[in-house]
């Protein structure tokens, strides 16, 4: 449902793809495909009007520069829910002092290191299932 902060209400992440610009697009269908692929058994279900993933708790989201109430300026925001728990030993993402939530923007598809991504994800699976009850 629309309301003032978020004046547009999609009904699937279909709908949501299609609403954004190719170039935001191309990167959210690259992430989706990382996150899905990573860990199959992930729940993908919309959030805030955009994508979020879920196992146990929330794990992820992707957030496009285009959906205006996410604070985006440009690109596509990815988001680890507890990354301020992820070693992120190579420094990938940006964990703002005080925050649990951990992301990394990107402009271009070159930007994305799938194998930090990938590596990123699957710790964030394995906090997940040690942290993590229903």
């Amino acid at each position: 449902m629309a309301n003032r902060f978020q004046p547009i209400s999609f009904t699937s992440v279909q709908d949501c793809l299609n609403y954004i610009p190719e170039h935001e697009r191309e990167l959210v269908v690259h992430l989706r495909k990382l996150i899905l692929a990573t860990i199959p058994e992930i729940t993908e279900k919309l959030s805030y009007n955009v994508p979020y993933y879920f196992r146990n708790k929330r794990l992820c989201f992707i957030w496009p520069g285009s959906i205006p109430w996410g604070k985006v300026q440009k690109g596509v925001r990815l988001g680890f829910a507890n990354g301020h728990l992820l070693q992120d030993e190579f420094n990938y993402l940006n964990n703002p002092v005080g925050k649990t939530v951990a992301s990394r923007v990107f402009n271009e598809l070159h930007e994305i290191d799938d194998e930090i991504v990938i590596q990123l994800l699957l710790e964030a699976r394995l906090l997940d299932e040690t942290n993590g009850q229903k």
